[in-house]
């Protein structure tokens, strides 16, 4: 596999991440949003089959290339599944160019110090391995901070970065997520805080690298010290829960900062439209995200 290949595409090329890693909690909604109601399956192996189909369809489709589209982070159970004969995550590199990008997170436990830590992740050496045999360049993992609590996003950092020095030792990127709640009252301060803990961080990294992922910043140009420090490979923004547009145009006031969005990226996509209304579709949400991600 070629590694500086993908690393040389991931730290300094030019387009987003997209998000395609929606999780069993999370399908169901995105299911609805895409045109599919619960009336459509009634087991989980059927409602991940339409998931999947969803997801092929997006990453086939004419608009979505590496011209744009840096990477895709995908659900694990998306390891197993194919594209046209092959492995979903072989696909995307060797057919489309676009680094593939493993969610690893079981999800969240409840809130604590105003923050969510991660959950166990069981068997973890073994999926960082099959990772890496299926293309993988690196993994993503999320927690949550819902306060400006110094010790809580203490926690939470500490967390990101035990984990990311095991999936450093497994040969891959991992970007490390603590995501502020946009709703939070005392985000700023949040943020403040969490790069704070951040940056101490980074400097026991040595020569390695990590990504970070982290929620568009209440004070533009907040992150720039992140993006240019030489342990960051690269800093992405998660939409949040803010509309396209509204991210869009908050994004394009952070240079440097790329997007990776989810449901920005799906928004307005269905089942039912014809293949030309949905290429037409992805194309424009494509477009729009690209460029806020090149300022």
């Amino acid at each position: 596999m070629p590694v500086q290949q993908q690393i040389a595409s991931f730290e300094s090329g030019k387009g987003f991440i997209a998000a395609l890693d929606q999780s069993g909690g999370s399908t169901p909604k995105t299911l609805r949003a895409y045109g599919i109601d619960e009336s459509r399956y009634s087991t989980e192996a059927e409602m991940f089959d339409l998931i999947h189909a969803a997801r092929a369809r997006i990453v086939m489709s004419p608009s979505f290339t590496s011209d744009r589209v840096l990477g895709a982070i995908l659900f694990e159970a998306t390891l197993d599944r194919e594209i046209d004969g092959r492995g979903f995550a072989e696909y995307l590199w060797e057919e489309k160019g676009i680094i593939p990008i493993l969610k690893i997170d079981k999800g969240l436990e409840d809130e604590c110090e105003g923050v969510r830590l991660l959950r166990d992740i069981p068997g973890l050496d073994e999926l960082l391995a099959r990772a890496g045999a299926k293309a993988v360049f690196g993994t993503k993992e999320r927690s949550v901070v819902h306060a400006a609590n110094p010790e809580g996003i203490a926690r939470v950092v500490a967390q990101q970065f035990e984990l990311a020095e095991r999936v450093l030792a497994a040969g891959l990127v991992p970007i490390v997520e603590p995501e502020v709640d946009i709703n939070a009252p005392d985000k700023d301060e949040a943020e403040a805080l969490l790069k704070a803990e951040i940056l101490k961080r980074l400097d026991s990294l040595r020569d390695r690298k990590v990504a970070l992922k982290l929620t568009i910043p209440t004070v533009d140009d907040f992150y720039a010290d992140l993006i240019a420090h030489p342990k960051v490979a690269r800093v992405v923004a998660l939409s949040g829960g803010y509309s396209r547009e509204d991210a869009n145009v908050r994004l394009a006031r952070n240079p440097g900062l790329i997007a990776s969005f989810s449901r920005a990226l799906l928004d307005g996509l269905t089942a039912q439209q014809s293949e030309m209304e949905f290429d037409r579709t992805l194309d424009a949400s494509i477009e729009s995200i690209y460029r806020a991600s090149i300022t």
